[in-house]
């Protein structure tokens, strides 16, 4: 995975999360979709710039296009499985300012997982 792809899949995840999030009925996963969505852009961002500021530019960024699914939770899970297992790829182990944001990003996930699974 490349630095401008992880930005692209976390910006899917926010189209994705904002779809579903105006589609549902439950109130729980409503706000827990709202909060996740929010936030995980100012996480991209936050990634972008250190990488950028670290590396420099990471080129264009495409958002890849959707797999068809409709249960979020299995959608957040393969994003957050396909995060770590290309987290090394992104960047060397030992950046560990950039892998830090990486680790934020990743815990944003979980979060939102454990309130989408039982909270909503």
């Amino acid at each position: 995975m490349k630095p401008n792809e992880l930005v692209g899949l976390l910006f899917l995840a926010r189209d994705v999360a904002h779809s579903t999030h105006l589609n549902t009925r439950s109130y729980a996963k409503h706000v827990a979709l709202q909060e996740f969505y929010e936030s995980i852009v100012d996480l991209a961002a936050k990634f972008a710039e250190a990488y950028q500021g670290y590396h420099g530019l990471i080129g264009p960024i495409s958002v890849p296009a959707a797999r068809k699914t409709t249960n979020i939770v299995e959608f957040l899970q393969g994003q957050v499985e396909e995060i770590e297992s290309g987290r090394y790829k992104v960047c060397d182990r030992d950046n560990t300012p950039i892998q830090n944001i990486i680790d934020e990003i990743v815990g944003h996930y979980y979060a939102s997982l454990y309130k989408l699974r039982f909270l909503a």
